[in-house]
């Protein structure tokens, strides 16, 4: 979510104890084979990947999303692609040794609030809005919903595979979260300027009125927030840091293969000679 997903992998030392196993669990382990994997996208789909694949499949088909939002899902794709074979390939990682941003306990707090303020509260609005009549609200918050779902569901796949190198995979939030600052600029006029109560509106209508508003103002706060203070200054530096790193560990072991290649050749050469 947001660059979360991508910061810290589902295997990294904040999720370890420190207790070691007793010794008989420990040749259990050993004698246990790897567990088989399918390599192929959907092997790595989750459920939740499957009720995002869902739910983006409803949204798209509800003509709630502007074509522009239908359209910027593949574009970034095709450049996530792209970048990852012509500007940054992969350096031979494995996806379980790419480990961008390890995060303390205040920033998986930070990841809670995000994916609460997000995720969870702009899809109680447009089921609320569904359920009230309000087509206005639902039109307002329903690109938001789909640009995100489509960003977990991306960061989520490639977050699997070795062919995506540490700055193409911080470049999945900042891409999306950047066109997601422009649709929350849109939803906020929409609820702020565009939409009025009746002078004798109800008690319940107004607190759902305000509802809104206060959404849409807390998911920009903190989507720009995220985008300057986390991805931009942190996260992009981070995952370029590492890359460049694994890239000059990767030449200078090819660069010793080579050199001890050509020693054991002159050796060999020199004991013909002889």
């Amino acid at each position: 979510m947001s660059g979360e997903s991508l910061a810290v992998s589902p295997g990294s030392e904040l999720d370890r104890t420190t207790t070691p196993a007793p010794k008989s669990a420990q040749r259990h382990s050993q004698r246990q084979p790897p567990p088989a994997t399918d390599g192929t996208v959907m092997g790595s789909l989750r459920v939740i990947e499957l009720q995002l694949v869902a739910f983006i499949m409803v949204l798209s088909a509800s003509g709630l999303v502007p074509l522009l939002d239908l359209i910027f899902p593949a574009f970034a794709s095709a450049y996530i692609l792209a970048l990852s074979r012509l500007a940054f390939p992969a350096n031979g990682k494995t996806s379980e040794s790419i480990e961008i941003f390890q995060g303390s306990r205040f920033f998986r707090l930070y990841v809670i609030v995000g994916t609460t303020v997000g995720l969870f509260l702009p899809l109680a609005y447009i089921l609320g809005g569904f359920a009230r009549g309000d087509e206005h609200a639902v039109r307002s918050a329903t690109p938001h919903l789909f640009l995100l779902s489509f960003q977990i569901l991306t960061e989520n796949i490639i977050s699997g595979l070795s062919l995506f190198s540490p700055p193409v995979r911080a470049l999945v939030p900042l891409l999306y979260t950047v066109r997601r600052i422009f649709v929350d600029l849109d939803w906020i006029q929409d609820v702020w300027i565009n939409k009025t109560l009746p002078a004798n509106a109800a008690l319940q209508d107004v607190a759902w009125h305000w509802f809104g508003k206060v959404l849409a103002v807390a998911n920009l706060t903190y989507f720009c927030t995220n985008l300057f203070g986390f991805l931009l200054p942190r996260f992009l530096p981070r995952a370029f840091e590492r890359y460049f790193k694994d890239r000059d560990e990767v030449r200078s072991k090819m660069a010793e293969d080579k050199h001890s290649a050509a020693i054991n050749k002159s050796q060999n050469s020199d004991k013909k000679a002889n």
